[in-house]
């Protein structure tokens, strides 16, 4: 089963410093943000700011796409030529919408650069694009009233946020983000 795209801000994915590693063949490895979002794919709707040609080999592509809160970078590589053609031809500035997996560069140990590999792009509207905040602005409250809820509990635990009425997949990740993250900004 495919995993669900999240609509995320650049902001909160870009400020992740942990990951969640697949543990088992077959199973993948999540971003973790601090508001407890478990990022394996995820659907960005921005304006296309910058695209250009990286590497000498085969098709590679990196795409910059803003949206209100900062950058998303986005690349598309030989494997999948078809988002990089669209991102190619279209122009700067424009609508793009982007589906896409996590990718995850870890150099060492606690240094993550984060980006995200375009598996489907397409020209977008300014209307999907307001949307697309929308939706995400939907979610990011979601993970906040969730994780308040967390902060006030002695020991919190996915049981005692469901109770609360929070859906399964923003419970695991608010408490895995409580573990490892030790300044989590709500405000």
């Amino acid at each position: 089963m495919r995993e669900p795209a999240w609509r995320i801000f650049a902001a909160e994915y870009n400020d992740s410093q942990h990951v969640l590693k697949a543990t088992e063949e077959k199973t993948p490895s999540y971003v973790l943000t601090p508001l407890g979002a478990k990022v394996n794919r995820m659907f960005i709707v921005g304006v296309l700011t910058d695209i250009e040609d990286i590497g000498t080999e085969g098709i590679r592509r990196r795409a910059r796409i803003s949206d209100p809160t900062g950058i998303h970078v986005v690349y598309a590589e030989t494997f999948n030529p078809e988002a990089a053609g669209v991102l190619s031809d279209m122009e700067i500035p424009s609508y793009a919408a982007i589906v896409g997996k996590a990718r995850i560069y870890e150099p060492e140990e606690g240094m993550l650069y984060l980006s995200t590999r375009a598996e489907v792009a397409r020209k977008s509207t300014i209307d999907t694009r307001n949307q697309w905040i929308i939706e995400a602005c939907r979610g990011t409250l979601l993970r906040i009233n969730a994780m308040k809820d967390a902060m006030n509990m002695s020991n919190p635990t996915p049981r005692q946020l469901r109770v609360l009425g929070y859906p399964p997949f923003i419970v695991e990740g608010v408490t895995e983000a409580l573990k490892m993250y030790s300044d989590i900004d709500i405000e």
